[in-house]
């Protein structure tokens, strides 16, 4: 067992956690923040993204005890009813979610991928490394590629994420 403490959403949060405590399970079974979801629970789906130290990550592929003084954003810490994200209200306008199940991982993901194309951050489809990354549906594909919806609302979730890059 181990004394854990990270900052969630803006609050000091202590648990004691067995070390094999995924960060995604401390988050819903100990802090009862159960906006990020286990799809899959090997990283492959992306239900699970949260926001660690401004980077987007699979919460269900990291140790909770690795996180020791982290910040940490989750889908509730990004907005409420009646004072949404600009992310989670163009998801909602543009009907980026159906089922809804991947959408909290797929607005943190949004929201953490166009801090990485602000800060010049290249990906794979990045055309010339030397020019800050643009802002494509191309690129969108690519750098959301890790967060699946198996409702298949791309096309929705692209158009969300173009109007908030505006």
């Amino acid at each position: 067992m181990a004394n854990v403490s990270f900052h969630v959403n803006g609050e000091v949060r202590s648990v004691e956690l067995d070390t094999r405590t995924t960060l995604l399970d401390a988050l819903r079974e100990h802090l009862l923040l159960t906006g990020s979801k286990k799809g899959c629970d090997h990283g492959q789906c992306g239900a699970c993204t949260v926001i660690v130290d401004g980077r987007r990550i699979y919460s269900c592929l990291t140790l909770a005890v690795m996180h020791e003084g982290s910040e940490i954003t989750t889908i509730e810490g990004l907005g409420q009813p009646g004072d949404l994200h600009p992310m989670q209200a163009a998801f909602v306008r543009h009907d980026g979610y159906q089922c809804g199940y991947c959408t909290p991982g797929q607005i943190c993901a949004s929201v953490a991928m166009l801090e990485e194309i602000r800060a010049g951050m290249p990906s794979h489809v990045t055309a010339d490394l030397n020019v800050a990354p643009q802002l494509t549906a191309e690129e969108i594909r690519e750098r959301m590629s890790g967060n699946i919806c198996r409702c298949g609302a791309y096309s929705n979730i692209i158009d969300a994420i173009t109007e908030v890059a505006a």
